[in-house]
């Protein structure tokens, strides 16, 4: 068996910390993809970096893969330069896109991507958690959209990583499909893995992620748990229905839809009141904090 490498952690680093980028910047021509951003994944969290397109994620998912090299900054991953191979064994990634051989079967797939670990998962439990065990004979060019990105999730796990990232992994998957490859990424982490997930479903994030980032503009807007950014954005959703609303104060949008009104607001007390004040007929009332995709379009709109 391959030794590897013993990893020590960089100078200033956390001793958990797994992967980081530390004021890191990244340009393409006029596009300033990273602006200064420092950004750390800590041992056995789930780390869900959000944010619109173009905002930096699948930049700061290159530099940490090894595949880009920052203008300036320090990218590391394991405590190393992740263009080493020393660090990269211990990394497994889920591209956006993934090629697939059409000519090899499933469990060709898998074997040979095993080859290149020196301490790979089992093949059959492998298919087994990612519902791949039916189509082990099948080759890759009969599979369907959903079933080819099972296959390239499951490929990230080959290697018994000790990080994962996973760019976009249930696009194209049904909802059965999504929340089953959700249970598979949960027990990794409960088996003291790390992943660092993008995603644009944010109840995905929502239902995964132990810590959120959210990136947009090449720069870092909010991280924290999935409570803390809701709390940032300090507004809490009225819900009722009315046949109509006067104009009240605090409200900073208001949506309708049919005889359902949802008023956005950092003070529902207040909003409540004035309801009531001003004699609204309503019914059905509901407060609640708002979701974190409602949080995250406030946010990325600063």
């Amino acid at each position: 068996m391959t030794r590897v490498a013993k990893v020590s952690p960089s100078r200033g680093a956390s001793l958990s910390e797994v992967a980081a980028l530390h004021q890191v910047s990244k340009r393409f021509g006029q596009t300033q993809a990273l602006d200064r951003v420092s950004l750390s994944v800590e041992r056995g969290e789930l780390l869900a970096l959000l944010g619109p397109n173009g905002a930096g994620k699948s930049t700061a998912i290159r530099l940490l893969s090894g595949l880009r090299r920052p203008d300036t900054g320090t990218v590391r991953l394991f405590g190393q330069n992740p263009q080493h191979a020393s660090a990269r064994v211990h990394l497994g990634v889920t591209p956006q896109e993934t090629g697939l051989p059409d000519g090899l079967r499933v469990g060709e797939v898998v074997q040979l991507v095993r080859a290149h670990y020196p301490d790979p998962a089992g093949a059959g439990e492998l298919l087994e958690r990612f519902d791949l065990a039916n189509l082990e004979r099948r080759q890759c060019g009969g599979l369907s959209g959903g079933q080819r990105r099972r296959l390239a999730v499951a490929l990230a796990f080959v290697g018994n990583p000790r990080l994962v990232i996973l760019d976009e992994p249930t696009t194209g998957l049904d909802v059965e499909a999504r929340r089953a490859l959700w249970a598979a990424v949960k027990y990794y982490q409960t088996q003291g893995g790390t992943a660092l997930l993008t995603t644009h479903y944010l109840e995905e994030a929502e239902a995964l992620a132990s810590r959120v980032v959210v990136i947009n503009g090449g720069r870092i807007r909010a991280e924290g748990t999935v409570a803390e950014i809701k709390a940032r954005v300090g507004l809490r959703q009225v819900r009722f229905q009315a046949s109509a609303v006067p104009q009240i104060e605090g409200v900073s949008r208001l949506e309708r839809n049919n005889g359902s009104f949802v008023l956005y607001t950092p003070n529902s007390d207040a909003v409540v009141r004035q309801l009531v004040e001003e004699q609204v007929n309503f019914s059905d009332l509901e407060v609640k904090a708002v979701s974190l995709e409602e949080a995250f379009v406030a946010l990325t709109a600063e």
